[in-house]
């Protein structure tokens, strides 16, 4: 009896590293924290993801460390936006000998700059004239959310049920977020559809459902806009009656409040574009973000119509 108690205990120590090891989250790298979320929403337990761009900051102005490097280098899976938004992502996993970097827009018909009908900013960083900031349309995130599920099946094929049933049940999620987003927009009378951000980054939300979004600087926003831009938005401003400017959580908000100031809108709150929130918990989501932008436009522009 006590031979096979030993050879019990012996084969439990041989095998307790296997199960420890196989019980292990697959280490994940991705540019920015919105993109981030999208992969924990699909990955769950069987992933952890780091976010190089982490809440509240801003890729454009994003500048690589060593230690980003690292990170990639470690990563079973390396995951960008794409559409010329973190370019620099692709360059650093390429210094970092990483072979693949999955591209969680690949197959999206971008949105270029016709979108912006002269009423956007025209200066800003360089996306090679296409709109990267297709989340901001959650019908779009439906195909980040396929791309994402089979770069993670592809790379840990135990997991692919479970990838699977996460992702359906994110996109039914996001049907949801969009179905709702459309009746709120809905109840807005026309001329309470204009609003000002800090820069370009709302096209796709405002393409889809029926909102005018103007800029004072592009898709990037780590450009001032020249005196007599400024002069032709604050003019329009007023001519439109645009009833709120909205700050953003990773812009400077100086540009901003000299457009209230010269033009009476209100301040409506602040608008989550290109990342999550730490210090606001309502936005630290992808479907918590856009909800929390929702409800910051509805109550700027139709207080009493908020859903």
């Amino acid at each position: 009896m006590k031979h096979l108690l030993r050879k019990i205990a012996l084969l439990a120590a041989l095998l307790l590293p296997a199960i420890v090891c196989a019980a292990e989250p697959m280490p994940v790298a991705t540019s920015f924290s919105i993109l981030a979320d999208l992969v924990r929403q699909i990955g769950g337990e069987r992933v952890s993801v780091t976010a190089l761009v982490g809440p509240d900051e801003d890729a454009h102005a994003f500048q690589p460390r060593p230690s980003d490097a690292r990170r990639l280098k470690d990563a079973r899976v390396v995951f960008a936006n794409g559409l010329g938004f973190d370019t620099w992502m692709e360059r650093l996993a390429r210094a970092a000998g990483v072979t693949e970097v999955v591209i969680a827009s690949a197959g999206l018909a971008a949105q270029d700059d016709a979108h912006r009908d002269g009423h956007h900013g025209h200066d800003g960083h360089d996306h090679g004239g296409r709109d990267p900031h297709a989340w901001q349309d959650p019908r779009n995130v439906t195909l980040y959310a396929d791309n994402i599920q089979a770069a993670l099946s592809a790379a840990d094929p135990a997991g692919s049920d479970a990838y699977r049933r996460n992702a359906d049940a994110f996109k039914a999620a996001l049907q949801e977020l969009d179905a709702k987003i459309r009746r709120a927009v809905a109840s807005l009378p026309p001329e309470r559809r204009r609003v000002v951000t800090s820069h370009d980054a709302f096209g796709y939300f405002a393409s889809a459902y029926g909102l005018e979004f103007i800029a004072p600087v592009g898709l990037g926003n780590e450009a001032d806009p020249s005196a007599a831009s400024m002069a032709a938005l604050i003019r329009q401003i007023r001519e439109a009656r645009v009833p709120a400017v909205f700050l953003e959580n990773v812009a400077d908000p100086r540009l901003l409040e000299r457009i209230r100031r010269e033009t009476g809108a209100k301040i409506g709150g602040v608008l989550y574009s290109d990342a999550l929130s730490r210090r606001n918990p309502a936005a630290a989501s992808y479907v918590g973000m856009m909800e929390s932008n929702l409800a910051t436009l509805m109550d700027a522009l139709a207080p009493n119509l908020r859903p």
